[in-house]
């Protein structure tokens, strides 16, 4: 996958389909440490014990409609390049989290790509669920919360188009807002 929003949005509809009426997806740049942190969390039905050591293993899946299953594998794949990891936590009835690590400013390190658009479509495809998305730049945070928004909107539905159209743009004003999703040192070389 070109960008981590697609790992994300791959995670994310993991964690839907294993039944979530939840799910937190938080990004942590942690400039100081040349850290990148990704961190996928859900109330799902969770992965047995006995299958949590082979998540990684691309011919290991729990679905019937195919044999084969990259999301994970490709996700812990993207993060060792870039010398990271990829842990995968899970409690049977509980949930799954899913943390990869990154060093931020890793050449091969792909970019995170459109958040907004990919909060867009997990919003629409699933206006009942509760997402929260928060994004760390430092000291500086952006938060979205759908049970928040929902308080706000009354019988407005987060499917609406207009609403999808302000969530996609609050998240890029305020990503752009904090200086989220940039290559730090890259970018000071090449200025």
């Amino acid at each position: 996958m070109l960008e981590l929003s697609m790992h994300i949005l791959d995670i994310a509809q993991n964690s839907l389909a294993a039944g979530s009426t939840w799910v937190e997806i938080r990004i942590q740049e942690d400039l100081p440490a040349d850290l990148l942190v990704i961190e996928v969390r859900d109330n799902g039905r969770g992965i047995a014990e006995a299958m949590l050591p082979r998540v990684t293993d691309p011919f290991v899946t729990s679905r019937t409609t195919r044999e084969v299953g990259l999301g994970l594998p490709l996700l812990k794949e993207a993060a060792e390049r870039c010398a990271g990891c990829l842990q995968v936590r899970s409690e049977e009835g509980r949930g799954t989290t899913v943390v990869a690590r990154f060093r931020l400013d890793h050449f091969d390190r792909a970019p995170l790509g459109d958040m907004g658009e990919t909060m867009g479509i997990l919003i629409a495809a699933n206006p009942n669920v509760d997402f929260l998305y928060e994004h760390r730049v430092n000291e500086q945070v952006y938060v979205m919360e759908t049970r928040e928004m929902r308080q706000v909107l009354g019988p407005v539905g987060l499917d609406d188009p207009s609403v999808l159209d302000f969530v996609r743009q609050d998240i890029q004003m305020g990503l752009k807002k904090i200086g989220a999703a940039t290559f730090p040192k890259i970018m000071e070389v090449l200025r």
